[in-house]
């Protein structure tokens, strides 16, 4: 018993064990709950049920927000709570990406939770490995904050400078990769990932291979998706605090709610279209903060100055593209009925 406790109590990643096993304990039941329970079967997930798991999920990462606070200080809490809007508005942005890449390979909605699903796995892998090493990377040299602040800077300023055009996805080269070196079946075998089919270089002999489906192949290409958003949500969040606990827990908190955020705004994304110009604002101000501290000779911006003017930028953006856009009708790719 007295090992046990040593073993929780002892400090991996600035916490204590238990808190990372407590974290994870909530993170695989949710998981579990979500595929296991709510969505056993494959069916049609509705805007209502949608909305409801969204407003869930907010709440549920709100909440855990709450208990950093509670338990780890003010500061904590407000980095956190930061951190997860951040993400949650980088999520929505990303919605709009996984609603062409759906369109392009025509998914059924029945099947498109469980590409969500397998999605999220990938990212709480992938982010644990690019913030584990943006951790290690940081500890060690200080001065790679600084060059996350210019990157976030530049990438804020590119936002409200460029306007996006159209993406090709039948020219991106993972596609054109995985149609040139594997076998691949442009028609979906319902909710299968691969499937067995006559070999085409032989069809005579009776053998089969596999071959990779619609619905492999668009789950590639939103865990690429996943990991070019990342290149900005990491330093953002590095960028308000460099606590890893903090960084992964409201990462990963902000993105669990992104398959119901993705069936409740896909149909209405273009209703956010300032959205983006909110959140381009947010990333100069995260990447300013660092350098402003310096200037006024403080240690750094203080958390609840932080917290007010994202959540203050993240707000309007969302409620004055609500209200610009009323009345519009959607001509953008949506979710594939």
């Amino acid at each position: 018993m007295e090992l046990l406790s040593d073993f929780l109590f002892s400090v991996w990643l600035t916490k204590p064990v238990w808190m990372w096993l407590a974290f994870i304990t909530i993170v695989i039941v949710l998981l579990v709950l979500d595929l296991g329970v709510l969505h056993k079967g494959h069916r049609e997930i509705e805007t209502k049920e949608s909305l409801l798991l969204s407003a869930f999920y907010i709440t549920l990462g709100v909440a855990f927000g709450a208990w950093v606070w509670w338990a780890l200080g003010a500061e904590s809490g407000m980095n956190y709570l930061t951190g997860f809007a951040v993400e949650k508005a980088l999520a929505m942005d990303n919605v709009f990406v996984i609603a062409m890449i759906f369109s392009f390979f025509a998914v059924p909605r029945k099947y498109q939770h469980r590409v969500l699903f397998w999605g999220i796995i990938g990212v709480i892998v992938l982010r644990a490995i690019m913030i584990g090493i943006g951790a290690a990377v940081v500890s060690q040299f200080s001065w790679v904050l600084s060059v996350f602040a210019v990157f976030l800077i530049a990438t804020g300023v590119k936002m409200l400078v460029f306007k996006e055009g159209e993406t090709d996805i039948s020219t991106n080269p993972v596609l054109t990769f995985m149609r040139r070196r594997f076998n691949v079946t442009d028609r979906h075998h319902e909710e299968k990932f691969f499937v067995k089919l006559p070999d085409p270089k032989s069809p005579e002999s009776g053998r089969t291979v596999w071959f990779m489906t619609p619905l492999f192949m668009a789950l590639v290409l939103i865990e690429i998706a996943d990991v070019i958003f990342a290149v900005d949500s990491v330093p953002a969040i590095f960028a308000i605090t460099t606590d890893p606990f903090i960084v992964y827990t409201s990462n990963i908190f902000a993105i669990l709610g992104l398959r119901a955020l993705y069936f409740a705004l896909a149909a209405m994304v273009h209703r956010f279209h300032y959205l983006k110009t909110a959140l381009a604002l947010v990333l100069i101000f995260i990447g300013s903060k660092v350098f402003a501290a310096d200037l006024l000779g403080i240690d750094k911006v203080p958390p609840a100055l932080s917290l007010a003017v994202t959540f203050g930028l993240l707000a309007g953006g969302v409620l004055y593209s609500l209200w610009k856009t009323r009345g519009q009708a959607d001509h953008r790719a949506g979710p594939t009925m």
